[in-house]
């Protein structure tokens, strides 16, 4: 990739799984982080140097409450957050 992205999961609103998608330019430490409507933290997806290309994570949310979750992004100084929705 050209440069950082963060894409919107798909399917949203989903149940119980959704796949969210990112690309990285370079190499580096990267998380993916799962968060509920009040800020905490429910599932931790990815904590670790990738290398430079794109990627696709699945993320099983069989043990959450119907919602509005955050999904939070950061590589090197980038970070971006998007929303999606849980029905169950």
């Amino acid at each position: 990739p050209e440069g950082y992205s963060l894409q919107q999961n798909y399917p949203n609103p989903f149940n119980p799984s959704t796949t969210i998608t990112f690309g990285i330019p370079t190499a580096g430490h990267s998380t993916l982080r799962v968060y509920n409507s009040v800020g905490q933290c429910v599932a931790e997806l990815l904590n670790e140097t990738v290398e430079a290309g794109s990627y696709s994570i699945k993320f099983d949310a069989g043990q959450l409450s119907s919602g509005l979750y955050f999904y939070r992004f950061t590589s090197g100084t980038y970070t971006d957050i998007k929303r999606m929705t849980l029905v169950q």
